[in-house]
């Protein structure tokens, strides 16, 4: 990683500095208000949820494990159904993961962004019942994560 960025851009509340209004409206549309969480074994998240579709989308700032990517690769790749090493996001190594097709339809998809060695960041999109089958989760939460990894070098100003 040729620029990692400092931990203080995790700082806050993803609610409020992961995405801007005009990209959580391009990608969800309308929205019920954003849920808050603090994950004791991670850090803090936020649940934004489409009203009528079932869409959903979490951001999570991972900044207690200090472990990156790593971390990833090995609890979560031994686990998952889909594994996608992709493109570098904004810079940054990033995978595409999902663990949940129990029932044989993949509508969801989580990316995980190393914004540094032992910082992550995870995006995790859940397609909303009209995208179920016609769109590839991953490929979207791929496009999210570029949104969210854009913003936080905006505000490391890099």
């Amino acid at each position: 990683m040729d620029r990692p960025l400092p931990s203080s851009v995790l700082s806050g509340d993803p609610c409020h500095n992961a995405l801007t209004a005009e990209q959580l409206k391009e990608i969800l549309g309308a929205t019920d208000p954003p849920k808050p969480e603090n994950i004791p074994a991670t850090g803090p998240s936020c649940r934004w949820n489409h009203p009528d579709s079932g869409a959903g989308l979490n951001i999570f700032y991972d900044i207690r494990t200090r472990q990156g990517l790593s971390s990833v690769y090995q609890n979560t790749k031994p686990k998952t159904t889909t594994w996608r090493q992709l493109p570098l996001v904004q810079g940054f190594p990033a995978v595409a993961f999902s663990i949940h097709p129990v029932s044989g339809v993949d509508d969801s998809c989580e990316v995980s962004v190393g914004i540094a060695d032992d910082y992550t960041f995870d995006a995790a999109l859940t397609l909303g019942r009209g995208k179920e089958g016609k769109a590839d989760p991953c490929e979207l939460t791929a496009k999210v994560a570029d949104m969210v990894a854009g913003n936080l070098r905006q505000r490391a100003g890099s």
